[in-house]
């Protein structure tokens, strides 16, 4: 198969087996190994599916020719920095450099309450960092990325562009290493499976690039932060734990306060708000309908195990009217 090109052969089988991910790995494994030669490629590893499998590929095509750069900015949901180092640096032994730069980013969103202003810092930052980072390191010549082909389709349409890691400095002049261009979302799933990723990596539902600063509503505080990261776990938990397949499951926590109880006293905590929803093409969703009993599960665990939150709610609002994100 021919790699080098943006556009999607017409007769390209769908990756819809084991056999045939296999298969897309062989020559993928080799593209990149007659592309990179004994070069050297920059990845910056989030985490999330397209990057993760990025990474698998490469590693399995160049081993520590190799290097990731995973950032955590402060704004990761619970464990998924640890389960990053684990998967890619413990297990697959590749060559890692973890950037802690909780501080530096929510330095920078104190008393920042716009939602566009958190994003546009967040990115901003998040660039800054990976080219830090970048010109530390010698002999690196090509820059991975995982794009896929909607990206590609979106592009050509002019919904968004790729080619890019948030608009990295133009001084950056790396060759371009992308083997899943070609494939769509399930595609890469499939190549990921067969790759030896945990499911939780492979089937992790769709997370904003701001990560948390989108759902921690309002200016960011740290304890806030901390509460909704908690929560976020305890219903993600939860719902795993039922066996149920929705497309995105999270809650937020808004920079507002409500009266409760606790021991005996006035409590005057925030509420956590908690949204599933389902969508096919990601321009409407619906809302999922939980069982009472999981609701009540869930909604104890948080008032039990999370400081600082004193009531839970479920959003109802399908889109449109309502976005799948609150900011």
């Amino acid at each position: 198969m021919d790699f080098s090109g943006n556009k999607r052969p017409d007769d390209m089988v769908r990756i819809t087996t084991p056999e045939l991910a296999d298969a897309f790995i062989g020559e993928a494994v080799e593209a990149m190994r007659a592309q990179v030669g004994d070069g050297k490629v920059l990845l910056a590893l989030s985490g999330g599916v397209d990057s993760s499998v990025v990474a698998a590929l490469l590693i399995k095509a160049i081993g520590r020719q190799l290097v990731c750069v995973h950032v955590n900015h402060g704004l990761m949901r619970k464990g998924e920095s640890e389960q990053v180092i684990d998967v890619f640096q413990n297990q697959m032994g590749a060559e890692l450099v973890f950037v802690d730069a909780t501080d530096r980013f929510l330095n920078k969103l104190a008393g920042v309450a716009d939602p566009e202003a958190k994003r546009h810092i967040i990115g901003e930052e998040f660039i800054k960092v990976f080219a830090e980072e970048a010109a530390k390191l010698e002999g690196i010549s090509f820059l991975g990325q995982g794009t896929i082909y909607p990206d590609i389709l979106e592009s050509e349409a002019g919904v968004k562009a790729h080619h890019n890691v948030g608009g990295l400095p133009k001084d950056l002049d790396f060759e371009l290493v992308e083997p899943v261009k070609l494939l769509f979302k399930d595609e890469v799933r499939m190549v990921g499976k067969q790759l030896g990723l945990p499911d939780g990596m492979v089937y992790r539902q769709p997370f904003p690039g701001p990560g948390l600063g989108v759902r921690c509503l309002g200016a960011i505080t740290r304890d806030r932060l901390a509460a909704l990261r908690e929560a976020d776990a305890i219903v993600r938990e939860e719902i795993d734990a039922a066996g149920l397949d929705i497309w995105q499951y999270f809650c937020v926590v808004p920079d507002m306060r409500a009266t409760g109880v606790r021991d005996g006293r006035r409590a005057y905590e925030w509420p956590c708000i908690i949204r599933c929803v389902d969508s096919i093409d990601v321009m409407t969703a619906e809302v999922r309908e939980l069982g009472w009993a999981l609701l009540k599960k869930i909604t104890g665990r948080i008032l039990a195990e999370v400081p600082g939150i004193c009531r839970v709610c479920y959003d109802l609002t399908p889109k449109p009217i309502g976005t799948v994100e609150w900011e």
